[in-house]
């Protein structure tokens, strides 16, 4: 294929928008046509990013939706949650292909959208056509999609890492706890007291106990594995670690029948066959060294025989799988072009 597509990446001066002018100024397909910046707009690229010096040449500008569909064909937004609502349904009414990397997309039900991130949704018309941008699970709808909404960090490595199970409906789904551990650049760019470095560094702290926005999220998802029989209920903690990036996440489920860890494996082995960027683990545990800066979702299954509960392990960069590296997958899919183009580097080690 030797046809260049034009993307415009509105949102850009955040991480999730750094990892996206990173991955896509390497990608042989996309020409960086407009990147945005509220904050930044008129600023070079590099004087924001000085790794991006000599490779992204670009000016911020500021967001206007009119003016990014004239520039591109297809956008990524990864503005913050609950600003990307007038903007996707701009580039959507012009005809463009968006991948949205806030949540203004992802719950299917407008009710639940208004509960945990309260605020209206000013286009709950389009939610039916949004598909869910995890492409393990949704790859067909992915391509045919004109909008996708790009999953949250979390609810990557917690989706995948349990998808066998509620496929196979062998998870009781009111007996689910996740305990998951972020990097700070999980939380943003933008200065908080609790990022800042003497409050992060030789820290371990636990926040939005019972109440983070990605509960929703993680149940919607697991529900559908079920086919919605019956109603999926997790407990989820996050916590945030001194560390840039990652995401490790550890689940905890009881099984509908017993299964012993050899089959568990086998399970996870064929129904995640062929799949590029999902690698099991049996002899090691996952690491989030393992996978930084790259597009894996590493995981390993293990059972406590004394107990009779299920134990995953998932791995995932944050910024990649978990938010710039997912959305060009999935662009990646509704442009016709292979599904891992620009996602291959291997993890930087150590």
């Amino acid at each position: 294929m030797s046809k260049k597509f034009r993307i415009a990446i509105a949102g850009a001066s955040g991480y999730a928008g750094a990892e996206l002018l990173r991955l896509a100024a390497a990608h042989p397909y996309f020409t960086i046509a407009a990147v945005t910046s509220e904050k930044s707009a008129g600023q070079p690229v590099s004087s924001v990013f000085p790794s991006l010096k000599g490779i992204v040449d670009h000016r911020f500008e500021a967001l206007a939706p009119e003016a990014l569909t004239e520039q591109a064909d297809a956008i990524f937004l990864a503005l913050p949650h609950t600003k990307s609502q007038g903007p996707v349904a701009a580039c959507i009414k012009a005809g463009k292909l968006v991948v949205d990397l806030s949540a203004d997309y992802r719950l299917k039900d407008v009710g639940i959208y208004e509960q945990w991130y309260r605020t209206p949704h000013s286009h709950p018309h389009l939610l039916p056509d949004a598909v869910y941008g995890l492409p393990e699970l949704h790859r067909s709808a992915i391509a045919k999609a004109k909008l996708v909404a790009s999953p949250g960090c979390y609810p990557t490595a917690a989706v995948l890492q349990l998808a066998p199970l509620f496929a196979k409906q062998l998870a009781q789904p009111e007996m689910i706890v996740i305990d998951a551990k972020s990097g700070v650049s999980g939380a943003g760019r933008s200065p908080a007291l609790a990022y800042h470095f003497p409050e992060a560094h030789e820290s371990l702290e636990p926040y939005k106990i019972g109440q983070h926005r990605h509960i929703p999220e993680i149940e919607q998802e697991l529900s559908k594995l079920m086919n919605n029989v019956g109603s999926v209920t997790v407990t989820f903690t996050p916590h945030l670690v001194p560390m840039n990036r990652g995401i490790l996440s550890t689940a905890y489920c009881k099984l509908t029948r017993p299964m012993q860890l050899s089959d568990l494996r086998t399970l996870y082995r064929e129904f995640y066959m062929g799949e590029r960027f999902v690698r099991l683990y049996e002899d090691l545990v996952p690491n989030p060294r393992y996978i930084k800066g790259t597009n894996y979702c590493d995981i390993g299954v293990y059972t406590d025989s004394r107990t009779g509960w299920v134990v995953t392990v998932a791995a995932v960069d944050n910024l990649v799988k978990g938010a710039a590296g997912q959305a060009i997958q999935a662009m990646n899919l509704m442009l016709g072009i292979p599904e891992d183009t620009g996602l291959t580097s291997p993890a930087s080690y150590p």
